[in-house]
C-alpha cells in the first residue's frame, strides 16, 4: 500500500476508473453477444435494432478510451457484414 498522500488517492481513482470502465464494456459486450445472437437465428430486422444499439455504445466505450477506437470500428465492421449477408434481396 501506497504511504504517500497523492500515491493514496491515485489508488483510489485507479480503483474507480477499473470499477467504471469494466462497467461500460459490459455494457457493450452484452450489446454486440444481443447482435451475434439475432444474427445465428437469422433474424435480420431484429439484429439491425440491436446492431444501431450496439454500434452507438462502441464509439462511446472508444470515445471514453476503454476500448481502442480500431477495436470498436473492426468489430461494427464485422458485425455489419454479418448483417448485410442476412439483408433480404431488394
Amino acid at each position: 500500500m501506497a504511504n504517500i498522500k497523492s500515491a493514496k488517492k491515485r489508488a483510489r481513482q485507479a480503483v474507480k476508473r477499473r470499477l467504471r470502465n469494466r462497467m461500460h464494456k459490459g455494457a457493450a459486450r452484452t450489446l454486440v453477444k444481443k447482435v451475434r445472437a439475432c444474427i445465428a437465428a437469422g433474424d435480420y430486422e431484429g439484429g439491425m435494432a440491436a446492431f444501431r444499439l450496439a454500434q452507438s455504445k462502441l464509439d462511446s466505450v472508444a470515445r471514453k478510451g476503454v476500448i481502442k477506437k480500431n477495436t470498436a470500428a473492426r468489430l461494427k465492421r464485422r458485425l455489419n457484414a454479418q448483417l448485410k449477408k442476412l439483408a433480404p434481396s431488394a
